[in-house]
């Protein structure tokens, strides 16, 4: 019985490392907000949106999100801040969170070395407490230019990483998204493109832009949002993590 027992034993070790070890094959980092969000049962929505402020669009949508009573994230590149502070301290005074999007959303001089990136984040945080009269405020939130897990300038980013670190900076991508930035929709295409992206997600981070660059998400942004709140989801704002 004993010559049993001590194999079964070592078995039963074994298989318990093996499945200790493969829970989180992929290493987090500990700036990798997006990793780390809640993982509950409950249907979480944090709705984002990027390259703003922009004149013709963000007071558009920031009278929608009081309408339905909906807390965002702006992450805002620093020179419209520097052309719209206005816009910006509305945004902020709504209750709405401000992060940062890089000062120029150029990736040829974001990437040139460790010193530009720094500089863009800081000129971007500068802009920012500006705008909102707050001389002690830091976003504490960054979002790539085109988002961390896209393929341009892969490298560089792996390498800016460690910036971000130093500054107890998180970086943050998206898993929902209406695609108002690949080319030109119609609001039923970008509420199309929406659904197809929150299937089987209970916590979602929803990348929208408030610019009309390319499609202009203001005007499905209503229908989105009450769409989502059918979808039993409950909309909570990025600065709650922080």
């Amino acid at each position: 019985m004993k010559r049993l027992v001590i194999p079964l034993l070592f078995l039963f070790i074994s298989i318990l490392l093996f499945s200790l070890c493969s829970i989180n094959l992929q290493p987090v980092s500990s700036t990798n907000l997006l990793l780390s969000l809640p993982k509950n049962p409950e249907k979480l929505a944090y709705l984002t949106f990027d390259d703003g402020p922009s004149k013709n669009v963000t007071p558009k949508i920031l009278d929608i999100l009081d309408e339905e009573n909906v807390k965002a994230t702006f992450f805002v590149i620093g020179k419209k801040v520097e052309e719209h502070p206005e816009i910006v301290k509305e945004a902020f005074y709504r209750g709405h969170y401000i992060a940062n999007h890089t000062y120029s959303h150029d990736n040829h001089l974001l990437y040139q070395s460790e010193d530009s990136f720094l500089q863009e984040l800081q000129k971007t945080e500068e802009a920012i407490r500006k705008a909102i009269g707050q001389e002690d405020y830091t976003s504490h939130l960054f979002r790539f230019p085109n988002g961390y897990c896209s393929h341009n300038c892969k490298i560089q980013k792996q390498k800016m990483i460690s910036v971000l670190e130093k500054l107890n900076f998180s970086y943050l991508d998206w898993n929902a998204l209406n695609n108002d930035s690949i080319q030109k929709q119609t609001p039923y295409e970008l509420l199309q493109n929406l659904k197809k992206t929150i299937k089987d997600k209970n916590t979602i981070v929803i990348l929208m832009h408030d610019t009309k660059d390319v499609s202009d998400s203001s005007t499905v942004l209503k229908d989105s949002i009450q769409y989502l709140k059918k979808q039993g989801y409950e909309f909570r704002c990025l600065e709650d993590l922080f």
